[in-house]
């Protein structure tokens, strides 16, 4: 697209310490030509969440981090302009890694590859419910945790993206859920819309003797997007043939250096139970299972989206600061405005 402008953030410096928007370089450039097997996105919306921190994080090992002069990369939902690529058309809207920027030119590849959003989705689903997110939530509570009807679930961090969705399924799917979050807007909210059993404010309460009291003969499954001290406070009450499942580290990542492990593995032993990890991205190839169920709970209102939305692209760092902060209430996004001069290029949203 000749002469258009692109709207860009840069990584300014590596982040070290706590993140601001002095992390980043606010900028403008052209539009780059799309070469062959490429295609050309309008981004519309930008899926936040705490793995960035790990791109953008200063030295260890050294090197790691992206470099400066870079633009950060989310998730994002995105309305293709111009394709170069057999398996993408102008007016598609997919899902993929994209940069802090209105345009990107894209071959599809990456970490978590392209994939094209059904027809009738709104963005904001597929941008968290129905995207990466709702991938986690899914196949973990299901799969990994192999839960089932009148288990005992306990969740960390379930008012985020992860778990919100989470939380609620494992309550649809017959479990009786403990939410641990971190404010009492938080715990309200999975109280009241998300209907779990019970809540615990891990900032004004004693996780340990609150678990004790809700969960008295134990926690069959302890999903954990956390990471810390929980873990091992989690371990010690789990019952025969329980399961850990971890899927985050929000925790650790603000950490100057990594927390210590869990001294009491041994309960593992002694209890026949599991402790697993997975990556959202194992399972994308079977993306359709996961959208097949959630999109009718979506459209129930059985499953609710809670979403954090920041408006406009200047909000980027922003809503990463919000996040690694513990500062949103559901999935972090940014929906995306329109550069100065430009009309919309597609459907709103």
């Amino acid at each position: 697209m000749p002469g258009r402008r692109n709207r860009r953030w840069l990584i300014a410096k590596p982040w070290s310490g706590p993140l601001s928007e002095a992390n980043f370089r606010w900028t403008e450039s052209t539009v780059p030509p799309v070469a062959e097997g490429q295609f050309l996105v309008h981004n519309r919306w930008l899926s936040v969440d705490p793995t960035q921190a790990l791109a953008l994080r200063a030295g260890d090992p050294p090197g790691s981090a992206a470099p400066v002069g870079e633009a950060p990369w989310s998730l994002a939902v995105s309305q293709v302009l111009e394709s170069r690529h057999p398996e993408y058309s102008p007016g598609d809207i997919v899902h993929g890694e994209m940069a802090w920027e209105d345009y990107t030119v894209t071959d599809g590849t990456g970490f978590n590859p392209a994939f094209r959003v059904p027809d009738g989705v709104p963005l904001n689903w597929a941008a968290g419910a129905l995207g990466l997110t709702g991938l986690v939530a899914y196949f973990g509570v299901r799969e990994v945790a192999r839960a089932r009807p009148g288990e005992t679930f306990v969740i960390s961090g379930a008012a985020g993206g992860v778990g919100s969705i989470a939380s609620q399924l494992a309550k649809i799917w017959g479990l009786r859920v403990v939410a641990i979050a971190g404010s009492a807007a938080k715990c309200d909210w999975l109280a009241r819309e998300a209907r779990v059993d019970a809540t615990i404010n891990y900032r004004q309460e004693d996780v340990g003797p609150r678990l004790a009291e809700l969960c008295p003969d134990g926690i069959d499954i302890f999903f954990d997007t956390v990471g810390g001290p929980i873990v091992e406070v989690a371990l010690g009450r789990l019952r025969p043939g329980g399961r850990v499942v971890l899927c985050g580290i929000t925790s650790q990542y603000l950490a100057e250096s990594p927390s210590p492990g869990p001294s009491n593995l041994v309960q593992l032993i002694m209890v026949h139970g599991r402790i697993e990890g997975f990556l959202g991205r194992d399972f994308l190839p079977r993306r359709t299972e996961a959208f097949d169920e959630l999109l009718p709970l979506l459209r129930s209102g059985r499953l609710q989206s809670k979403e954090d939305v920041l408006v406009g692209l200047r909000q980027a760092p922003n809503g990463l600061a919000r996040l690694l902060s513990g500062g949103n209430v559901g999935k972090q996004l940014v929906q995306m405005d329109d550069p100065p001069g430009d009309a919309p290029p597609g459907p709103p949203g």
